[in-house]
């Protein structure tokens, strides 16, 4: 069950992140953090990544139910057997009901970590986001691995 806690850690810093931002920023506000590199800027989005999909609030519902149904299965499944895939769906369940939350109460994503990579403006994401991205980036990794051991053996 403990993958159910980082769960909900990940919904709580979600939330109150973007609370902070909510209520101390206008869209469009920035603060440096590391000059050409790191800045917190206020923004919204109605789609996903990149904006696309932007207004597809249905769309956006009707997947992360599916997502959702989908991670809580495989955790009952397999999280107490492979404790990192546990670990990668309780980050990818937090992130994916932490967006929800906002798509559901606000119409819209709250965004503000934003990221240049030298000249490269990176889109600007939450900590949804984050959770969501390394959740991925774990089960690829495991998905590798697993696959590794069973050409070895």
């Amino acid at each position: 069950m403990w993958y159910y806690i980082i769960a909900l850690v990940i919904i709580a810093l979600d939330q109150w992140t973007k609370w902070l931002i909510v209520k101390n920023m206008e869209i469009g506000d920035r603060i440096t953090l590391i000059e050409h590199f790191l800045y917190i800027t206020s923004h919204r989005n109605q789609g996903a990544a990149w904006g696309i999909l932007q207004g597809q609030m249905w769309f956006f519902y009707i997947v992360t139910v599916i997502v959702l149904g989908v991670v809580i299965y495989y955790l009952q499944k397999y999280g107490k057997e492979q404790p990192v895939l546990g670990v990668s769906l309780g980050l990818i369940l937090g992130g994916a009901i932490g967006n929800f939350i906002d798509r559901l109460f606000r119409k819209e994503v709250v965004d503000f970590i934003d990221v240049y990579i030298f000249t490269y403006n990176y889109p600007i994401f939450n900590v949804a986001d984050s959770a969501l991205v390394v959740g991925v980036i774990l089960i690829v990794i495991l998905t590798f691995l697993d696959e590794r051991n069973k050409r070895r053996a």
